[in-house]
């Protein structure tokens, strides 16, 4: 294709020219979960620089931007609502690979071996979600967040430990890695039974149809990715006309991208999408919801609000400490009884440590969060509170690795 003469002279003078090279180290890149958790961090930290100055409004126009073509059927959507109801289903997907791939090579493919995380990340869900009632008992309306403490962003979680544990044991990323994905597919049954709205049953049935045509066609080993994309679109627009929310499709349709190894040593179907879409995720998707969903104000006003208000109370102790109680003492009950075996490589302290990070919930804290509160105000409180215990549960486990460091080279 012949570019008009305007692009070449505009490209010879600009001082930097991206190349396909360059564009495969960034993709590259963006597949670590350092990279990806630091994109993700600039993109919340941007957005509450923006949203605490005084063009603070012009933030919330873009939030609330409308992009609804009536052709479409799929009501008012602004972009907040195509960031948690388009662009995380790509997240979403790309969990429901990791936790195919858990499934079937990993850490979940042993019994035995996927009961520690397992029962962990089960507790790690029960647990804040009863410490948050507990705390905002007696506020109108406020068990409808039980959920919003629950969940551990992956990508987040990874990077920290990535950062601040350079000599982490690969057991104990593989525990963190398995928790997470386990958390997470807990985290969007949820979203399924308990914040799907009124059911439109012929587009959830098409939905249901066109998702098993495409786990047909893996199990057939179709390869064309030209044959996948279209039933994929298909299926979210079907389950967003449903009522139940897009991102299941994301998970149904991940976990149903075959593994299986091909008799020429071609990468699978699995492998292929993950390549793909994984730099997708880390670098537009999740930057994109965390700016558009992060920005909160700071003032001591909005932030007297948080601490005065018990269902962001709630969000915080769920998070910070009903994780830690949750996951430590799932983990700690399950290898006291029987039910599963620490590695020898790993410590408790290394455990307790996973247990504090598991607190960052970022991400799908705040997916379930705009779900569960539909009032503004009480949905920045509760983003809010999601920031402070993110950034809690950070330090507090970042602590706790740097000293597992000094000591592990201390032993070595």
């Amino acid at each position: 294709m012949v570019h008009p003469p305007v692009r070449r002279r505009v490209a010879a003078t600009w001082p930097f020219r991206p190349t396909v090279r360059y564009g495969t180290q960034v993709a590259a890149a963006l597949r670590t979960e350092t990279i990806g958790g630091v994109v993700m961090l600039l993109a919340a930290v941007a957005a509450l620089v923006w949203a605490n100055t005084p063009w603070a409004s012009a933030y919330e126009d873009l939030q609330t931007f409308e992009i609804s073509p009536g052709w479409l059927h799929i009501g008012h959507m602004d972009v907040q609502h195509w960031a948690s109801s388009g662009l995380l289903v790509v997240f979403f997907f790309v969990a429901g690979l990791e936790l195919r791939e858990e499934l079937t090579h990993g850490e979940l493919r042993n019994p035995r071996d996927a009961a520690l995380p397992v029962l962990a990340a089960v507790a790690g869900v029960a647990v804040p979600a009863l410490i948050f009632l507990a705390v905002s008992a007696g506020e109108a309306g406020a068990s409808s967040g039980w959920a919003v403490p629950t969940a551990t962003d992956i990508a987040f979680a990874l990077a920290v430990l990535a950062v601040t544990f350079t000599s982490c044991p690969a057991p104990l990323r593989a525990f963190l890695l398995t928790l997470a994905v386990v958390d997470d597919l807990i985290a969007i049954t949820i979203i399924a039974l308990f914040y799907s709205h009124e059911m439109n049953w012929t587009p959830l049935g098409l939905g249901v149809v066109l998702i098993g045509a495409y786990g047909l066609l893996q199990y057939r080993s179709v390869r064309s990715p030209w044959v996948y994309v279209p039933l994929a679109v298909l299926a979210w627009y079907c389950l967003q006309r449903s009522g139940v929310h897009a991102t299941v499709a994301g998970v149904a349709l991940g976990m149903l991208t075959s593994p299986r190894e091909t008799p020429d040593g071609r990468p699978t179907n699995a492998e292929r999408a993950d390549h793909a879409l994984r730099p997708f995720s880390a670098g537009v998707c999740v930057p994109v919801f965390a700016f558009v969903s992060a920005g909160v104000g700071l003032g001591a006003s909005q932030l007297g609000a948080v601490f005065t208000d018990r269902v962001a109370l709630g969000v915080i102790a769920g998070l910070v400490i009903g994780k830690f109680v949750g996951v430590f003492g799932g983990a700690w009950a399950a290898v006291r009884l029987g039910w599963a075996n620490l590695s020898d490589d790993l410590h408790w302290h290394e455990i307790a440590g996973v247990a504090l990070l598991a607190g960052v919930g970022f991400t799908v804290s705040l997916l379930i969060g705009g779900l569960a509160y539909t009032d503004p105000s009480q949905f920045e409180r509760v983003t809010t509170a999601v920031l402070i215990a993110s950034v809690l549960a950070s330090a507090a486990a970042a602590v706790v690795f740097r000293r597992r460091v000094r000591l592990r080279a201390r032993r070595d």
